[in-house]
């Protein structure tokens, strides 16, 4: 099974890929403009990567989950993608990614953070299903 996980913010769409369940690799991430070109490039990702299944990180649990939820579905119907898709806990994976390159290269808002809390979110959800 191919992954794309999706670290989707306001400015920034953080990427993830795996194809193996012990490694996830960060991608370029999509800077946001709008949502048709935020979603075109999110669709040509996945058709790049032929993904079979997409992971998005959800704050789950929070007041703010069915708000969250509803305008995730609503960008995914956008991107137009058919496979399998899959919520998964993104709580703490931006200060993750940042503890994970601190002092290693500069911060910047470039979309590596959001790639990194995407590969953080889908090293998260291969865990799970590894664990069942």
């Amino acid at each position: 099974m191919k992954y794309i996980a999706i670290d989707l913010g306001l400015k920034r769409i953080g990427l993830a890929y795996s194809a193996h369940k012990d490694l996830v690799t960060p991608l370029p991430a999509v800077i946001r403009k709008n949502r048709n070109q935020a979603s075109s490039d999110v669709k040509k990702v996945i058709d790049e990567w032929e993904a079979d299944a997409v992971v998005i990180g959800i704050p789950l649990g929070g007041s703010s989950e069915g708000e969250m939820r509803r305008r995730i579905e609503h960008f995914m119907k956008l991107v137009d993608f058919k496979g399998e898709l899959y919520f998964q806990d993104e709580s703490g994976s931006s200060l993750e990614a940042e503890d994970l390159i601190k002092g290693e290269m500069r911060y910047t808002r470039d979309g590596r953070v959001d790639s990194i809390s995407a590969m953080i979110i889908l090293q998260r959800f291969l865990l799970t299903i590894k664990l069942k």
